[in-house]
């Protein structure tokens, strides 16, 4: 029987503090959900931000004007910081991972896409979980994508994932500011439903990430019509990633 393939995508706001520092213990509880799956013979592959932070952490402020530039000093710097976490955790958990470094050009059609298939068919195959993310040192600004979102999309749909898991700082998609009172969280969208209207903007400082809940929504539902269930939901909620993978109502759920 083949094994179940999940993709969980975490951005920056669930890694870091209210000050964009890094959290240790929510990698930690991130890899030990990836092990509990590994140990049901579900194997996840993870698309993680945070390389930016990583970097900004360390460096400080650049003498870089250009912002496009900064970034890319910044993800050099702090992906293999990002790395080591990953490694020394998943390591303590006696796991084996893989950095994977992406450019949206690896998912054209022809011997790049097959080439990133053979290297996650690998990877899965030993029981290696594929850390992803975009190669933002290399990347050329008009053809990055448009946030870690889409790079998981594109990476389900690569590995023919039984789901996809975005994990943000919200619970889900609300009627309204989730912080309002009267503001519902929505359990199921059908693809065709016009939930885009009930999004409000948010404004994010350099480095916490490119995808707001607008993003999330189209990748969300772009990804659920190609038949891989994708659930939006709040990375620093206990166990999240164990009760979607079981069934339970948690998150927003984006099917066709």
């Amino acid at each position: 029987m083949e094994k179940k393939k999940v993709v969980v995508k975490v951005g920056t706001n669930v890694m870091t503090n209210k000050d964009n520092r890094i959290l240790g213990p929510v990698l930690k509880h991130l890899v030990e959900q990836i092990a509990t799956l590994y140990e049901e013979d579900v194997m996840v592959v993870l698309v993680s931000s945070g390389s930016a932070i990583a970097g900004k952490e360390i460096l400080g402020d650049v003498n870089i004007e250009d912002a496009s530039k900064r970034r890319q000093v910044f993800s050099a710097v702090g992906q293999p910081r990002m790395m080591r976490h990953y490694y020394s955790i998943f390591h303590d958990f006696g796991m084996r991972c893989a950095q994977v470094l992406a450019t949206k050009r690896d998912f054209s059609p022809g011997i790049h896409r097959e080439n990133m298939i053979n290297c996650y068919e690998s990877l899965l195959s030993e029981g290696i979980i594929p850390i992803a993310n975009e190669d933002d040192a290399v990347s050329v600004t008009m053809s990055m994508f448009s946030d870690n979102d889409e790079l998981a999309s594109l990476v389900a749909e690569l590995i023919g994932a039984d789901a996809l898991i975005i994990l943000s700082d919200t619970d889900g998609l609300y009627t309204g500011h989730p912080e309002d009172n009267d503001s519902e969280k929505l359990n199921n969208v059908q693809v065709d439903e016009n939930v885009e209207k009930y999004v409000t903007e948010s404004g994010k400082g350099e480095g916490e990430g490119r995808g707001g809940m607008e993003s999330k929504i189209k990748i969300a539902k772009g990804t659920a019509a190609k038949d891989i269930p994708t659930y939006i939901a709040n990375g620093k909620r206990r166990n999240v990633i164990l009760d979607i993978v079981a069934g339970k109502p948690v998150g927003t759920k984006f099917t066709a």
